[in-house]
């Protein structure tokens, strides 16, 4: 099994840097390719850009939450809320 998870391309655990305006300020986020890849199909699916669905969401947190202790670890929980949400259908498809 752990073959599976290292066997993997060493490209898709690969950190970017992209930079991206949150509320009006400048900023940089640090995410693993993977991460980004799933951000930019989930604001694909919203028509939005990406640097546009992660200030939207960074500004609807600030509403709900307040300031996130952390806003990368926040990202990557989406990503996985995402990711769990598309596994759903398909279980309930191959019931």
């Amino acid at each position: 099994m752990c073959r599976i998870f290292a066997g993997q391309d060493p490209a898709r655990y690969a950190s970017e840097t992209r930079h991206i305006r949150l509320n009006g300020q400048s900023t940089s986020i640090r995410l693993e390719n993977a991460f980004w890849r799933i951000l930019d199909e989930i604001a694909a699916g919203e028509g939005v850009s990406t640097p546009a669905f992660v200030s939207k969401l960074h500004s609807e947190v600030l509403e709900l939450r307040g300031e996130p202790a952390n806003f990368t670890s926040l990202l990557r929980c989406s990503c996985m809320i995402y990711m769990e949400g598309q596994a759903a259908p398909a279980a309930i498809a191959a019931e």
